[in-house]
């Protein structure tokens, strides 16, 4: 059955070339928030198998929504996997109950197998 990746990213660029990279690659089924806030209400109402979160956004950053989540019964479970320019602040998020980090600029081909990766998900054959 295909994963369904919910993307947080405010830049439009960036969720449009994830989303090709990982229906394309991987043929998983991908929502899209381009807020936080967005993310966190998409994220309640469809319950993805993974969330793939920026960290810098404005209004709600990805560290809100990751505490927001995970304070959430509903959304607790759901892994979230880090998207971030910053490598420092991705050193620093260990403990925040993040399943790992992905460093922009990513390799759009290698996207899906990454997040499987820090998943434990079986790879595409």
């Amino acid at each position: 059955m295909s994963k369904r990746i919910l993307i947080v990213d405010d830049e439009d660029d960036i969720r449009e070339v994830a989303r090709i990279a990982l229906e394309e690659t991987e043929g998983w089924t991908i929502g899209e928030a381009s807020s936080g806030a967005e993310g966190i209400s998409i994220a309640q109402a469809e319950r993805p198998d993974a969330i793939l979160l920026d960290l810098m956004m404005p209004d709600l950053d990805g560290t809100a929504v990751l505490e927001k989540l995970k304070a959430d019964r509903g959304t607790a479970a759901i892994p979230v996997v880090l998207l971030t320019a910053k490598v420092k602040a991705a050193r620093e998020l260990s403990g925040t109950g993040a399943a790992g980090v992905i460093v922009k600029p990513f390799d759009p081909q290698r996207l899906g197998s990454e997040i499987a990766e820090i998943l434990g998900w079986p790879a595409r054959l």
